[in-house]
């Protein structure tokens, strides 16, 4: 039977729909947004968010020609925030542009202007239990496996249990672990929304600034040696970044900076909060590790003051939190503009992944995309074709769209949540959902 020819002139959007999954790393919403003729674009809500910030959406975007991708984002943008609370526009914008490319038949790198390189960088966030060798190894695994770029987690996480390390308030690190204990240890789904609140849970969430945490010079010792050990292993050629230092004061970073510049660190990422510019000038002033943030910040205009600040050497953002797939790369244009390369966070399904690669084949100064389910066995292979990686890069796809004909819905069904046990349910309840929006008078 002949397809369809579809006329993206009178596309119009029709329903939204969602399945959220466990385990891709964390939580994810799968979007699917549907057209009068049939074509379906797919998007993804934050990880670790809440499908309620796409669905409230929905009664703005019904009747929309999905085609018109900038209109209906600058229409629904006002509804989006900072970190997990951007979720819900972006997975609609991404949505769009795959209806769009799928309308017109053309991949979504090519309405962004064309593409720089025909296959994608990964790195991939590594854990491990143990010392810095045990680290190095965990690396030099992946280095066998083909990527050419790593990163770690290297902070307080690991001083925890170090007797002497750290300092603080007397009985705040006890109700921090009990916290994490508590909400980070047990499955997604299963938690209770109590052990959400409460003082450990204002504590574990205090900013940077405020939390009285500082590193000790056994901390200090102990975070430069478990380093030292990891480069024993991996050698000083390799790209290695490092990430969740942990919410300590500014002061105890350039300390901590200072005793890392010698490992050829690629970038220090989020060592103080996005929104303190002056602290991460200070930062900068103070260091030559190079220094990088992003994955919170939500629009492009957040990160002009830094920017122009010019205290950053690599900005890191997120495709499902910046705005979508048309903000981040005009975040990374202006990056350029300023001689700050552009890497992209990912911690998402392979449809958040799609769009990233879309995004980075696009931009100029993009050095690495990362990829937090490498572990995960069935990852890949939620959607169809199966997302290949080879040698730690991802090929730029030449279909349509973000270039997924499809998603497994059997592998879905078999991981979704327990809070939504039933995959793309009807959201006919968000229909009608109103409210003046304008912004002026």
């Amino acid at each position: 039977m002949k397809a369809k020819k579809i006329d993206p002139k009178t596309l119009k959007i029709t329903d939204v729909r969602f399945a959220d999954i466990d385990g891709a790393p964390k939580r994810c919403t799968l979007v699917k947004v549907y057209t009068n003729q049939g074509l379906i674009g797919y998007g993804e809500v934050r990880d670790a968010s809440s499908r309620t910030y796409a669905a409230m959406l929905k009664s703005r975007i019904l009747g929309e020609n999905p085609c018109n991708v900038e209109k209906i984002f600058r229409r629904i943008k006002q509804f989006g925030g900072d970190a997990r609370q951007a979720g819900g526009v972006c997975a609609l914008e991404v949505a769009c542009w795959d209806l769009a490319g799928k309308a017109w038949g053309v991949p979504v790198w090519q309405m962004l202007g064309g593409k720089f390189r025909d296959k994608i960088r990964l790195y991939c966030d590594t854990d491990s239990h143990g010392g810095g060798r045990d680290m190095g190894k965990a690396l030099a695994n992946r280095m066998k496996q083909g990527y050419t770029f790593l990163k770690m987690d290297l902070g307080i996480e690991l001083l925890m249990n170090v007797p002497g390390a750290l300092s603080a308030p007397l009985g705040f690190l006890e109700k921090m672990r009990e916290y994490k204990k508590t909400v980070f240890s047990t499955p997604h789904g299963s938690i209770d929304p109590r052990a959400m609140r409460g003082e450990a849970y204002d504590l574990f969430n205090t900013a940077h600034p405020f939390t009285g945490i500082h590193l000790t010079e056994k901390g200090l010792d102990f975070l430069e040696k478990y380093m030292a050990d990891c480069r024993a292993v991996t050698g000083y050629e390799i790209p290695i970044a490092i990430d969740h230092l942990g919410h300590i004061p500014l002061e105890d970073c350039i300390k901590l900076a200072r005793r890392l510049e010698k490992f050829n660190l690629a970038w220090m990422e989020d060592a103080v909060p996005w929104q303190l510019t002056d602290q991460w000038v200070r930062l900068a002033q103070s260091t030559t590790v190079p220094l990088g943030t992003g994955e919170d910040m939500y629009l492009k205009e957040s990160f002009v003051p830094l920017f122009k600040s010019g205290a950053l050497a690599v900005i890191h953002p997120d495709v499902l939190t910046a705005g979508g797939i048309l903000e981040t790369k005009k975040i990374g244009d202006m990056a350029e503009d300023y001689g700050v390369q552009m890497s992209l966070h990912m911690a998402e399904s392979p449809i958040g992944c799609m769009a990233a690669v879309h995004v980075a084949a696009a931009t100029r100064n993009f050095m690495s995309l990362e990829v937090h389910s490498v572990d995960v066995p069935w990852w890949k292979d939620l959607i169809v074709p199966s997302l290949e990686i080879k040698d730690g890069y991802i090929d730029v796809p030449n279909k349509p769209g973000l270039g997924i004909d499809e998603l497994n819905e059997e592998l879905i069904a078999s991981k979704l949540h327990k809070d939504f046990p039933e995959a793309w349910a009807s959201t006919e309840q968000w229909d009608k959902e109103w409210a003046n929006d304008r912004q002026w008078s």
